[in-house]
C-alpha cells in the first residue's frame, strides 16, 4: 500500500471514528443540555428545536441515553432527565469531601439569619452551586443546587476568583479582607455575601455565600451581621477540614468595631 492510500485510509477511519463516536457524543450532551433549570419535561419537536438536531437524530440518541438512565421518557411521550445524572451529581458532590462540613453550617446560617446559605465552587466561567439551604419564609432567594452563575457577577463569584486568580490586582482587597459582598449584581432584587473556606493545604475549597432580598438583606447592621457569621462559619470549616482558622481572626475582629460596611 502507497503512502497516499495509507493516509487516505487512515483519515477515513479517523473520519469515521470523529463522526461515529466524539460527534456522537458532542450530540447526546447537547440533549442533556437542552433541559434547563425549570424544565420538568420536553418534547421531541423542542428537543430539536434547541439542539438543532433532526428529529430522527434526536429520537435515535434519546433511545441510547434512556437504556442508560440518562433520559425517562414519559407515559405522555414527553422526556425528562432520568436517574443516572443525579447518582453523579451525589458523586460530584462527595469528590469535594466538603459536604459533612459545610451542610451543617449552612442549616444553621439559614436558620440563625433567616436567608438562602449555599456553598459554590468555581467551574471554568462559572460559579455552581454545590450545596444550598433555604429558609421557610415565604419571600426568600431561590436557588438550585447544580445551578450555575458568571463568575464576574456576584459576592461567590468575587470571592472564588480573588483566591483562583491570586495573581489579579482587582480582587487584592477581597484577598485581605477574606469577604465581599454584592448588591443587585447577578439580580437586581438580591443582596449576598460572601466569604472563602480553605482546605488543608490553604487552597480555596468554595464561597460560603448569604443570600435575601434587597429590601431586606441590603441594611448595614444585617450585612454586618452577616459577614460576621460567616467568618465565624467559615473558620470553623476550615479547621474542621484541616486548615488554619487563625487567618480569619483579623477579618473577625474587625467587625467587632465597625459601625458599618462600606459598599463594594
Amino acid at each position: 500500500m502507497s503512502i497516499n492510500a495509507f493516509s487516505t485510509t487512515q483519515s477515513s477511519v479517523d473520519a469515521s471514528e470523529t463522526s461515529s463516536g466524539v460527534a456522537v457524543l458532542d450530540r447526546a450532551f447537547a440533549i442533556l443540555n437542552a433541559f434547563g433549570p425549570t424544565d420538568d419535561q420536553l418534547t421531541l419537536t423542542e428537543l430539536s428545536r434547541r439542539t438543532g438536531l433532526y428529529k430522527s437524530t434526536v429520537l435515535r440518541l434519546l433511545g441510547a441515553l434512556e437504556h442508560g438512565g440518562f433520559i425517562r421518557k414519559l407515559n405522555d411521550g414527553q422526556y425528562a432527565i432520568g436517574h443516572q445524572p443525579l447518582r453523579l451529581a451525589t458523586l460530584y458532590q462527595r469528590s469535594f469531601q466538603v459536604g459533612p462540613v459545610v451542610e451543617p453550617i449552612l442549616q444553621h446560617l439559614s436558620r440563625d439569619l433567616g436567608e438562602t446559605a449555599s456553598f459554590y465552587v468555581r467551574q471554568g466561567d462559572h460559579r455552581l452551586v454545590l450545596y444550598r439551604v433555604e429558609p421557610s419564609r415565604s419571600v426568600r432567594v431561590s436557588i438550585r443546587v447544580g445551578e450555575e452563575f458568571a463568575i464576574d457577577k456576584g459576592a461567590s463569584g468575587k470571592v472564588l476568583l480573588a483566591f483562583t486568580e491570586s495573581l489579579d490586582p482587582r480582587w487584592s482587597e477581597v484577598r485581605e479582607q477574606l469577604w465581599a459582598v454584592s448588591y443587585g449584581e447577578r439580580d437586581p432584587e438580591t443582596t449576598s455575601a460572601s466569604v472563602p473556606v480553605f482546605d488543608s493545604t490553604g487552597q480555596l475549597v468554595g464561597a460560603l455565600t448569604l443570600s435575601g432580598p434587597k429590601g431586606r438583606f441590603d441594611v448595614p447592621d444585617i450585612i454586618k451581621l452577616a459577614l460576621k457569621a460567616l467568618l465565624d462559619s467559615a473558620k470553623r470549616a476550615t479547621v474542621s477540614l484541616g486548615g488554619t482558622g487563625a487567618r480569619y481572626d483579623v477579618s473577625i475582629a474587625r467587625f467587632a468595631h465597625e459601625d458599618f460596611v462600606e459598599r463594594s
